[in-house]
């Protein structure tokens, strides 16, 4: 098939000595709480993953083949399995999953940062709940960045492995070399992380809780301690920090190097994301409007703030919840879902289709309305001044045409447990989005456990398939991505 096979065993190596390392504060904390079962569970967790990592890793030597796309679509998919496969093993050994498919089930939800679940989180044990604000964290910008910059050791172009994992349009190049610009989003991303729990930490909620909110946000995962999510804790303040994380997180992180560099000419050119926070501003009226006219709320204050605190999580894909939202006007949770399918902007810790793409599209809408009237006309679609190809606004298109095709398919498939179609719509598009919640009371709490063992599998496939945005798991579905003689572009 020639795969570079030295370049994945390295690379999951890489990837599995990471995910070892990772379960040590859990382990630590197990420990320090007297969480017997979940100090065994951990260190056996960690021994197996650490070591299976490091001989995968250690007899390979350097491979002088260079990485095709081919290999780069699957060394993302190999990574992101293996992460979820041994992320699950410590639900499992510690006995708190019922099966080890709810155990796959709440790893995947936690590194593809969806937030989902399948058992009640109330009740599960602190060290398993860091662990599962660790795997939110780790996925927010990929597994696969954490070894980027490690990469050209063995002379890998990551060029190829970052296409496929975060495909999408971009129209400049921010950094004479990948490796810089990923260095730069892991500052900027443990930068918001500190800042965020510092300034939670001032709340009144405590330190841990502190800690699992702030990993929760920055990564737009929404991972919930409580059902009745960040009401619990009826603080304005604490609406406000995350919200703004939220919002800082689903932002395109390029901003955030131009911001470093005071390059302000560049930061004029940031459509997406003035594009973004319109979306936002409108949708937060909208909903404002739409609580108080139907007096949902008994002041304009608590409307807004309501309103504004679900817009933000729905928009950003973060899922978290306030007030039994699902209750709320059906303009509101109507609204919601069309938030669901827009998202954040690329380059960021959001999911679903993102704002670029709904730019693109809407603009080629317009162009063929042009069209019509101008046959003759040479149009061409821009973005900040910058003209789209054709290939990659024929690539945005086939992306969108997929992911609602893929939705409806979801919707039939999710509809075999005899559910009802609303929760169907809301299950297939709160997966898929990476969101974890939906406007249904099935799961307003971002709880699956009422799915079947095979349509938790199905959401399983689902969230790694919305994660790593559909083409880069569907195209390992034709058999010329086989086939050795077909298909491979030489870096």
């Amino acid at each position: 098939m020639n795969f570079t096979f030295k370049t994945l065993c390295k690379i999951t190596g890489i990837i599995l000595m990471i995910n070892g390392i990772a379960m040590i504060p859990s382990l630590l904390l197990s420990i320090y709480s007297n969480e017997d079962m979940c100090t065994k569970a951990f260190f056996l967790s960690f021994v197996c993953s650490f070591f299976v990592g490091f001989f995968a890793f250690k007899p390979m030597s350097p491979s002088s083949h260079t990485p095709t796309t081919r290999d780069g679509f699957l060394i993302v998919i190999s990574t992101w399995v293996v992460c979820s496969v041994f992320g699950s093993l410590p639900f499992m050994l510690s006995g708190y999953a019922p099966s080890y498919i709810d155990a796959l089930f709440e790893s995947v939800a936690g590194y593809t940062t969806t937030g989902a679940t399948v058992t009640s989180e109330m009740t599960m044990p602190d060290s398993l709940l860091l662990w599962k604000a660790v795997t939110h964290w780790l996925g927010g910008l990929g597994i696969l960045f954490f070894v980027i910059t490690v990469l050209p050791s063995f002379g890998i172009n990551s060029q190829k492995i970052s296409m496929a994992e975060m495909p999408g349009l971009s129209l400049v190049k921010v950094a004479p070399r990948i490796q810089d610009l990923t260095k730069l989003l892991y500052i900027m991303y443990f930068t918001l992380t500190i800042t965020e729990f510092i300034l939670l930490s001032f709340s009144d909620m405590g330190m841990f809780e502190a800690l699992i909110n702030t990993l929760g946000s920055v990564s737009t995962s929404g991972l919930l301690l409580d059902s009745a999510g960040i009401s619990h804790y009826d603080s304005l303040y604490v609406e406000i920090v995350v919200s703004v994380y939220s919002v800082l997180a689903a932002a395109n992180f390029v901003i955030y190097f131009y911001i470093l560099r005071r390059d302000f000419r560049e930061l004029k050119k940031a459509v997406e994301f003035k594009i973004f926070l319109c979306i936002l501003a409108v949708a937060v009226i909208a909903t404002t409007l739409g609580l108080y006219l139907s007096e949902f709320y008994d002041t304009f204050g608590e409307s807004l703030r309501h309103g504004f605190f679900q817009t933000v999580s729905f928009l950003t894909t973060t899922g978290y919840a306030t007030d039994e939202f699902y209750l709320w006007p059906p303009f509101c949770t109507t609204l919601f879902m069309v938030l669901l399918f827009i998202g954040g902007c690329t380059c960021s810790t959001s999911g679903t289709i993102k704002v670029i793409r709904v730019v693109v599209v809407f603009k080629l809408i317009l162009r063929g309305f042009y069209l019509r009237l101008h046959p003759r006309a040479l149009k061409a679609v821009k973005v900040g001044g910058e003209v789209v190809s054709a290939h990659m606004a024929a690539s945005i298109s086939a992306f969108v045409i997929l992911y609602f095709v893929m939705f409806l398919i979801s919707c039939l498939v999710f509809s075999i447990q005899d559910m009802s179609l609303e929760t169907a719509f809301w299950t297939s598009a709160s997966l898929m989005s990476n969101t974890g919640i939906g406007a249904c009371p099935e799961i307003a709490s971002g709880d699956y456990a009422f799915l079947s063992e095979g349509l938790k599998l199905y959401a399983c496939f689902m969230m790694i398939s919305g994660r790593l945005e559909l083409l880069t798991v569907i195209v390992m579905l034709f058999p010329s991505f086989w086939n050795p003689n077909r298909g491979t572009t030489k870096s």
